[in-house]
């Protein structure tokens, strides 16, 4: 490859997270759509002579962002967003459609539901609630209707995956290790490797759920000085 190649790129770089403090690695992000570094300083300018002209300037505050799009999301994804670690089971409403039989109504066994969430309606008449007795799955019913369809509402316990965001937890910083490949005129490849030494992401984003188009969404992280004051690199290997 010839020294200081003109090159360009049309590709978006796979990025590696790995905690701050630990360098243990933590997502293998790969499916972006676009990452878009922005870095920038504060500029002040020393002025002298007549008619005040600039003479010396002053670059300070120096920061940054990496921003990544993408269309494929994790739950790992979420926990770096949230600062939180992925749980194993979470708390979800479930609606049932039952019939009594002799004045009770069975949930099925194998749903674990949440200690005083049950609550009983008729069928149809969800507004008319309907008085019960609950002991483990089995609920009697023991108001003035006792027969029929019914609707019954819980919180059930599932074991899964949850990331909570609440007010104690922020997102960590991370070392992320990034890579893309540019194309020279001479038609060779050029990976380029890139490093951002201490990025932090934003807890701000968002997600549209839609029936019309594909959810995307778009995380910003801060990108920081390390303690020896590096921000960023983008580095190509001699392939000679």
């Amino acid at each position: 490859m010839a020294l200081n190649p003109n090159m360009s790129n049309k590709d978006v770089a796979n990025l590696v997270f790995l905690n701050y403090k630990t360098h243990k690695k933590f997502l293998d992000l790969d499916y972006a759509n676009v990452t878009t570094t922005n870095l920038e300083a504060t500029r002040d300018s020393a002025t002298g002579g007549s008619g005040a002209p600039e003479r010396v300037v002053f670059d300070s505050n120096r920061k940054g962002t990496l921003k990544i799009d993408t269309q494929i999301s994790t739950m790992k994804l979420f926990s770096m967003l949230s600062g939180a670690d992925i749980l194993s089971t979470f708390d979800h409403i479930k609606k049932y459609e039952l019939t009594a039989s002799e004045n009770k109504l069975t949930i099925p066994a194998g749903d674990t539901i949440v200690e005083n969430s049950i609550q009983v309606f008729v069928d149809g008449d969800e507004e008319k609630e309907v008085a019960f007795t609950v002991n483990d799955h089995e609920i009697t019913l023991t108001g003035t209707e006792k027969t029929g369809d019914f609707v019954v509402y819980a919180l059930v316990n599932v074991k899964g995956q949850s990331v909570k965001f609440n007010a104690k937890t922020f997102p960590k910083a991370f070392v992320i290790y990034g890579s893309t490949d540019w194309k020279t005129e001479d038609d060779e490849i050029a990976e380029m490797y890139l490093t951002y030494y201490k990025a932090v992401p934003q807890s701000t984003f968002e997600l549209a759920f839609s029936n019309t188009s594909i959810i995307s969404m778009s995380i910003t992280c801060d990108l920081l000085a390390d303690k020896n004051d590096n921000i960023y690199d983008m580095s190509i290997a001699d392939e000679d």
